[in-house]
């Protein structure tokens, strides 16, 4: 396979954004049209890029998947490739609209759970007590008050063809699954785990070692979801490590006390039974 990402980038040392995209791409190969909207990084492969605003991410990229198959382009795939804000906010209303209308599109999310190509403030991808600059901790503020949006589950009850998540410590599992939704007909979404060194404020050289963890953790569990309801955990550990070994390396979680921790470790072991339980019945149990 050949690399079809740009060299030398403009990313960050440790960019988990940008392992994703190299991953990405390679298994794509070069016949597709990237879009892109404000995020980061953006300019990260060779291919033809399409350009939008936040809004208009899901209705530019359905124009251009209706215009290839206007011209019989089948060899051609349409290509998106957002951040957490254009996939679970500002950009929310058209990928709906297209997942809805099941459009033959591809959307790969690089989520690193903020708006950090403008100074990492806080997005719908950002977990609990998460620090942001806009959600600092002070005497006021814990960091942000609320849950990560469950994105995948909100796009798998579209019903549409094909809704994965994956994780760049996870090389394999990524890029099989980017190869099977490649193909598929229909509106199809891979969530990739993506941890931004500087926003979550960790070293550089340890992106893989806390990706990894995250999803040991199960902070960030892998599994693919086809048509809204049939259900496969792609990795499951037999004992999930401490919450406490993924948040403790970033600072924006620093600030955390032990009744916080417990907290989010008592929401992730009932979050696991419940994928354990949809595993076992290869069906989504919300």
């Amino acid at each position: 396979m050949d690399e079809m990402v740009l060299v030398p980038g403009s990313t960050c040392q440790g960019c988990g954004a940008a392992m994703a995209a190299r991953l990405t791409f390679k298994v794509l190969g070069p016949n597709l049209i990237r879009h892109g909207i404000p995020c980061c990084p953006d300019h990260v492969s060779k291919h033809p890029r399409a350009g939008s605003v936040f809004e208009a991410g899901g209705s530019s990229l359905t124009g251009t998947s209706r215009a290839l198959k206007a011209l019989g382009r089948t060899d051609i795939k349409a290509v998106a490739f957002y951040g957490d804000g254009g996939t679970y906010d500002i950009g929310f209303q058209a990928l709906s609209a297209a997942a809805e209308r099941n459009e033959n599109i591809l959307v790969i999310t690089k989520d690193n759970e903020a708006y950090m190509n403008t100074g990492g403030q806080r997005s719908g991808g950002t977990p609990k007590y998460a620090e942001t600059t806009t959600n600092p901790v002070g005497p006021k503020s814990r960091g942000k008050g609320e849950p990560k949006k469950n994105i995948p589950m909100i796009f798998a009850a579209h019903y549409v063809p094909y809704i994965a998540t994956a994780s760049v410590a996870f090389p394999e599992d990524l890029m099989q699954k980017v190869k099977y939704a490649k193909d598929i007909e229909g509106f199809r979404m891979i969530l990739i785990q993506a941890p931004c060194p500087v926003g979550w404020r960790f070293d550089p050289a340890k992106t893989i070692e806390l990706a990894r963890a995250g999803v040991q953790a199960g902070v960030w569990p892998l599994y693919e979801i086809e048509h809204g309801t049939s259900f496969k955990l792609n990795y499951k550990p037999k004992e999930l490590k401490p919450v406490s070994e993924y948040l403790k390396p970033q600072s924006r979680f620093r600030h955390m006390t032990e009744a916080e921790v417990n907290e989010v470790q008592g929401n992730v072991t009932t979050n696991w039974a419940r994928l354990l339980k949809a595993d076992e019945m290869k069906t989504v149990v919300l």
